[in-house]
């Protein structure tokens, strides 16, 4: 059976889960976990989020909504893992011992230091360091295969690099993980035509009550063309999304609707948000369901770290021995 690990974000300054999560990484994330022959250790990088939220509150809320947005659309947790980065102490041992064996260039030729490296004052040490925590959340658990991204492989090659080296020098320690790189990640377009994130505020909480949902969609800008015209699908904002939740038969109406004329972005989006509420209704009352009994919540993440550390301290041990500290 293959190891799949996954981390997921937990910062900002809410913990709302939008439509482009879904879409590009929970449906296709327990997809992965769904088959027979993968096992998915999937956690939320909280230990992560502190390097820009520095409030306690807002971050365990955060935890809570990406945990009750994951459990809600079916991540079985009974098959796979599922915790809390924070829970796994010995991740941040790790991450000592392997930062005396990285090099200063490594670190400070990562893109999420230097993308922020114009302005040294506002960076911390965690975020200098984040590429080495990261490494540790993947070897820490023998992982065969991270799923990732185009932006995010530098990451994985620093982890095959510092995993490769501390195994050069010491002999056999960890598994050298590869990526798996989906080619066709779903770009899913915010309200405002762009790239849907929580930075630009152009995304659609689908977990919102009915009225703020439809205040969320009803923001989605178009252009000015007059209700009896004909519009053109192919550049609306409000067609690309409800494209992407529909199936063939809705698209084909609604691609008429527009072409037809007599046909306003109002009527659109209006079907949309109808067409939210319906896909989405079972995943919705699950989610509300857990943040309401956030007990919960926390006593399936408590089983998951359980699992996780059965695997980390035999992981850490080794490590330890290699180095001549006590095990």
């Amino acid at each position: 059976m293959a190891r799949i690990l996954t981390g997921i974000q937990s910062s900002g300054q809410n913990g709302e889960v939008h439509l482009g999560n879904i879409l590009g990484a929970i449906e296709p994330g327990i997809a992965l976990s769904k088959k027979a022959e993968n096992e998915a250790f999937f956690f939320i990088a909280d230990l992560h989020s502190l390097t820009t939220v520095k409030d306690a509150g807002i971050r365990k809320e955060n935890v809570y909504a990406v945990a009750a947005a994951w459990l809600a659309f079916g991540f079985d947790t009974e098959k796979n893992v599922f915790y809390r980065q924070s829970d796994v102490p010995e991740v941040c041992e790790l991450t000592w011992h392997l930062n005396c064996f990285t090099p200063f260039p490594m670190l400070a030729n990562a893109h999420s230091f230097k993308d922020k490296s114009d302005n040294l004052a506002d960076i911390n040490a965690g975020l200098f360091d984040y590429p080495v925590l990261m490494a540790c959340d993947i070897i820490l658990y023998d992982a065969d295969f991270v799923p990732v991204g185009k932006d995010q492989k530098q990451h994985l090659e620093m982890t095959r690099d510092i995993a490769s080296s501390f195994n050069h020098r010491y002999g056999e320690t960890f598994v050298v993980p590869e990526a798996l790189i989906d080619e066709n990640v779903m770009l899913v377009p915010g309200t405002d035509g762009r790239k849907m994130s929580k930075s630009y505020d152009n995304y659609i909480n689908i977990f919102l009550p009915d009225k703020a949902l439809r205040k969320q969609v009803m923001k989605i800008e178009t252009d000015s063309t007059p209700l009896e015209e004909p519009k053109n699908p192919d550049s609306c904002n409000v067609f690309a999304l409800y494209q992407l939740l529909a199936n063939e038969t809705e698209v084909e109406s609604m691609r008429k609707n527009y072409l037809g004329g007599n046909y306003g972005y109002g009527h659109a989006k209006q079907a949309l948000f109808e067409l939210i509420v319906k896909k989405y209704s079972l995943q919705r009352k699950k989610y509300w369901e857990l943040m309401e009994n956030k007990e919960q919540i926390d006593q399936l993440l408590s089983i998951g770290a359980e699992k996780a550390k059965a695997i980390a301290k035999p992981v850490l041990k080794r490590v330890r021995e290699k180095l001549g500290f006590n095990v």
